[in-house]
């Protein structure tokens, strides 16, 4: 088994620009989702902010829309995959959302 990195990209409203039915209703689908992919979650994650990008000559740049993550386990990229069906993030259906996912390489 590997771990795999998830990596939320988008423009993903806070959580705290929700109102409490809509933050109730997100909840409850990440509830269900984390529910259904189950121990193979080792981090359910956290939002990413604020952010700043630095260039390696020291300048600044726009960052990216990368806003959350979770790691989870997996036994190949297919099955870290086939763990995202049903995700919150993933059901817009207009392809502002994405979920880039890395497996970590041990060092």
């Amino acid at each position: 088994m590997s771990k795999y990195l998830y990596l939320y990209r988008g423009p993903a409203t806070p959580m705290e620009d929700f109102t409490p039915e809509q933050g109730e209703e997100q909840m409850k689908a990440w509830t269900e989702w984390m529910g259904k992919a189950g121990s193979a979650i080792t981090d359910q994650g956290n939002p990413l902010t604020p952010r700043a990008s630095v260039r390696d000559d020291g300048s600044t740049t726009e960052p990216s829309d990368q806003n959350g993550y979770t790691i989870v386990e997996a036994a190949d990229l297919d099955a870290a995959r086939a763990l995202l069906d049903g995700h919150p993030f993933l059901s817009e259906g207009k392809g502002r959302f994405a979920v880039e996912i890395f497996e970590i390489q041990p060092m």
